[in-house]
């Protein structure tokens, strides 16, 4: 199995997204690479705390290449947009892949450079080494699971695009 950890906006969307998607094995929301420890849902939208909406993804890569979880991913975030995603806005809904194996975080990077020939504007997903990870709140785990008419900022047809 493999680790890696994708911000994308609204964490509760992607979390149900990704979750869905053949290969992968375990999604868990938290918080990622901010300069405070343990954060709680409150500091992250209000204390400028730099943390990420982020979800941790445990994948079997013989069935879900980590290319292919990329290509998912960027279907449903917008590869060149800063600090927000759909309505969501502000530095914690920024995109992110962040990596804790290095060949992973060489494939990140080749990835995002193809990728940003395919688009009109640079590619604003940060590619980088996980420095930490907080695990959200209960209510945030699996919230769509719970909530099955709550907010998302991905498009609910999406869903129903995926393998």
């Amino acid at each position: 199995m493999k680790t890696i950890y994708l911000a994308g906006g609204c964490f509760w969307g992607l979390q149900k997204y990704i979750s869905m998607i053949p290969g992968v094995v375990k999604t868990r929301a938290g918080y990622a690479n901010g300069s405070t420890v343990a954060p709680t849902y409150e500091d992250v939208c209000n204390n400028n705390t730099g943390h990420a909406e982020t979800i941790e993804v445990i994948y079997d890569e013989k069935i879900l290449p980590l290319t292919k979880l990329l290509d998912l991913y960027a279907e449903v975030v917008d590869p060149t947009s800063r600090n927000r995603q759909g309505m969501d806005i502000g530095t914690q809904y920024r995109t992110g892949i962040y990596c804790t194996d290095e060949s992973d975080e060489a494939i990140v990077r080749g990835w995002s450079a193809s990728l940003g020939e395919t688009l009109t504007r640079p590619v604003a997903i940060e590619c980088e080494p996980l420095r930490q990870f907080y695990l959200a709140e209960d209510y945030h785990q699996d919230y769509l699971d719970k909530n099955p008419n709550g907010y998302c900022h991905i498009p609910r047809a999406k869903f129903d695009m995926l393998p």
